[in-house]
């Protein structure tokens, strides 16, 4: 069933003169180091007004997250903050209500383990971080930690801030508040422990919220729903919000204003719309150019696909079935199943690069480990077609018989830091693969391994390097290489660029096209974001609760999707253009059709 909702159109705000709430004036954060001092944070300055939503934008690195955890002086040794000033306006009587005499603190010139900068954070300025499992205890339920956040500020008893807790989990939009505040944070899903984490920082009604990439591990219909729910509470309680991310199509849809980070120097600030039309500073130009150019297919595809249309069909997927579940009580007849893979089929063709899209849960990495046999499926089959046209269902292949398959279709993952060896060079990761198969040691392994490196675009010099030396672009690279090390037909990426920054993310793209051309590989592209979906694959299968929903050309899913839930994926997805602002209709699919 689908459920319609129009927001009234507005124009974006342009930034009213109020009084601000925070000043941050020529903030400098240094981290000691053998050569000296490195500066994370230079010489920045900006003010927060209340009601009104600050966008700290840039790459990894620029010093965004340094800049937020400065303000809260929760920055890890060896950082602390070297000079310059963050100024609290606060408005509160002794209860905690916004009146009374203003009073001013100066943040920086406090000890970062005071009891005063403890009694300022939760209270006058709260904060939401990327992962709310790495900040929430795994050991107490939501509710406890929402209620030690309320009484550690509010001297009130665990009756009233019990009851306090239920509200909050109820403004947050949580399901039935008054049995979810007995749940601990791993019985939530991602979206519903960052709407916990949100509660908590919304406890004792603070000034500023500052929220540091919280939407970017989730999928696009839970980011549009957690930003919807930011606005509205910041309607309601007036509070300003300083909000950190590298998507641009996020800072078009809730910034008031913009201020554009890299090495840690703020390069340009002003208003929403100028930013976007009138961007002054080559980086921002950079940054804006990298948004527009995945906001359609890439040119280099559409022209390789005129002459060399996909080729006969290299996998062919038919009623794929994967069920996770266990059976407890008396002889095992409390059944609790879940149908991760339920009946998909699929056809990947030479030469194709097929996308699978949905929302967290919906199958698509299940898929991927099934097609790799990662996962054993439950049913079904998974015929692959090899160079010399012999099947092979991968399905029901025995253990020993996949050796020959995996050297044919490999995977490049989503985290490139935590599937790659800390322990190991650069040089012994990529040559691992061929080491294992007896394809190559010695001096020829070494050349192997500088020429996969110069395909992906690094130096010979990298061999002799760890993981840890390397950005994260430079790291998927490196995943890359090793992926391509056995000359595969198939490679199945999962997420391969949802860690990257969006420039990051155009490069990798474009090397993936660049190596598909070279040596003639199909790609199975898993994602969760449709713009990396739309410029890169040919086709587009869109899955929920383990199902194909939809299937076809991407340009034709895209832009005319036919099934309610497709239709709710794309009204969700945010378009890097401040005017388009609340004048889009937003789908919300209740999966009852």
């Amino acid at each position: 069933m689908l459920d319609l909702a129009r927001r009234p159109a507005e124009a974006p705000p342009t930034g009213a003169a109020l009084a601000p709430v925070l000043e941050v004036k020529n903030l400098v954060t240094a981290f000691a180091t053998r050569r000296g001092p490195f500066k994370a944070v230079d010489d920045v300055s900006f003010t927060l007004a209340p009601g009104k939503t600050l966008c700290l934008v840039g790459e990894s690195g620029s010093g965004k997250s340094v800049t937020a955890r400065s303000i809260l002086q929760i920055v890890d040794p060896p950082g602390a903050i070297e000079s310059g000033s963050i100024l609290l306006h606060r408005h509160r009587t002794a209860k905690g209500d916004r009146a009374g005499p203003a009073e001013t603190v100066d943040m920086a010139a406090l000890h970062p383990r005071s009891r005063a900068i403890r009694a300022i954070r939760g209270r006058d300025i709260a904060m939401i971080f990327q992962e709310p499992m790495s900040s929430l205890s795994p050991v107490h339920t939501i509710g406890n930690q929402i209620v030690e956040a309320i009484r550690l500020h509010d001297h009130v008893g665990k009756k009233e801030a019990k009851e306090r807790a239920v509200e909050l989990l109820k403004k947050v939009e949580i399901p039935r508040p008054e049995k979810a505040i007995e749940r601990y944070p791993f019985e939530y899903s991602g979206g519903m422990r960052q709407r916990a984490m949100i509660a908590m920082a919304l406890a004792c009604t603070p000034s500023v919220l500052i929220a540091d990439e919280p939407t970017t591990a989730l999928d696009v219909t839970t980011q549009a729903e957690i930003l919807a729910l930011i606005k509205k509470l910041q309607t309601d309680v007036g509070m300003a919000v300083l909000f950190i991310t590298h998507d641009m199509g996020v800072v078009a849809e809730i910034a008031d204003e913009v201020a554009v980070m890299r090495f840690g120097k703020l390069v340009e600030h002003g208003d929403t719309l100028t930013i976007f039309e009138r961007p002054q500073h080559d980086y921002t130009k950079m940054l804006l150019g990298a948004v527009k150019a995945l906001d359609r297919p890439s040119p280099r595809r559409l022209q390789r696909r005129e002459t060399n249309p996909p080729g006969d069909p290299v996998l062919e997927v038919r009623d794929l079935r994967k069920v996770f579940g266990s059976s407890s009580g008396f002889l095992g007849r409390n059944k609790d199943y879940v149908n991760a893979v339920d009946g998909v089929s699929l056809t990947l063709r030479a030469g194709e690069n097929l996308g699978i899209v949905g929302e967290s849960g919906s199958g698509k990495s299940t898929l991927g480990r099934c097609l790799m046999r990662v996962y054993p499926a439950n049913g079904g089959e998974i015929r692959y077609i090899d160079r010399k046209g012999t099947v092979h269902d991968i399905a029901a292949l025995p253990e020993r018989g996949l050796a020959p398959v995996r050297r044919d279709l490999r995977m490049i993952f989503q985290d490139p830091f935590s599937s790659l060896n800390p322990r190991m060079t650069v040089g012994q990761i990529v040559g691992e693969p061929l080491l294992v198969n007896g394809l190559a040691q010695g001096a020829r392994l070494r050349d192997r391994v500088a020429e996969l490196l110069s395909l992906v675009g690094m130096p010979e010099s990298a061999m002799e390097r760890y993981p840890h030396a390397f950005s994260g672009g430079q790291r998927q690279r490196i995943g890359i290489a090793r992926a391509i090390a056995l000359e595969p037909k198939i490679i199945i990426a999962d997420e391969a660029t949802s860690a990257l920054d969006v420039s990051l993310r155009t490069q990798v793209l474009e090397l993936l096209l660049d190596l598909q051309e070279r040596l003639d590989l199909s790609f199975i592209f898993i994602s969760h974001d449709i713009a990396v979906i739309r410029y890169f694959c040919d086709r587009i299968a869109v899955m929920f609760r383990g199902k194909v929903v939809e299937e076809g050309a991407t340009e034709a899913v895209c832009t005319a999707p036919q099934h309610a839930y497709t239709q709710a994926l794309l009204s969700a997805v945010p378009h890097p253009d401040p005017r388009m602002r609340g004048t889009r209709i937003r789908h919300r699919y209740t999966g009852a059709g």
